[in-house]
């Protein structure tokens, strides 16, 4: 398979990564969960060091933000290992990051994102998988001749 036809499924499963952490997280979990956030709640509401102008709506567990960014973060970390080497270490410094700035500005719980970073890991790890188990590897350059 060349690397055009590969890139474009290569982007497909990155967006499919993407619904599938976002479906599961703000659509099905929090719905069940139904866990206030930290500024919503009476009793912590005073006691929150909310750093944006307004608390944001809706539930709080699990963390959205997080478990997109893990799910995309390990699909890009396992698929582009062979393309961009210990750079890829990056895309988990910058989903934790992501992550720690929901708790810092006070809209998560520390559980919020450690449940997200989990649920994201999980999901990138399984659509990786997915990805490589029927197109192979992503390599720069791909050493098997093409078929005429």
């Amino acid at each position: 398979m060349n690397i055009g036809k590969k890139a474009v499924w290569w982007m497909a499963f990155a967006v499919i990564t993407f619904a599938i952490t976002d479906q599961l997280s703000a659509h099905l979990i929090k719905n069940i969960v139904l866990r206030l956030r930290p500024c919503q709640d009476n009793i912590l509401a005073y006691h929150v060091r909310l750093l944006l102008n307004n608390c944001s709506g809706g539930y709080s567990f699990p963390s959205t933000h997080a478990t997109n960014h893990f799910g995309f973060a390990v699909f890009i970390f396992i698929t582009l290992k062979n393309i961009i080497g210990k750079w890829r270490y990056v895309f988990l410094i910058w989903a934790a990051s992501i992550a720690y700035g929901q708790v810092y500005v006070g809209v998560h719980y520390p559980l919020d994102v450690f449940a997200g970073a989990v649920i994201g890991t999980f999901i990138g790890y399984l659509t990786s998988y997915i990805f490589i188990h029927i197109f192979g590897a992503v390599q720069l350059f791909n050493p098997e001749p093409e078929s005429v």
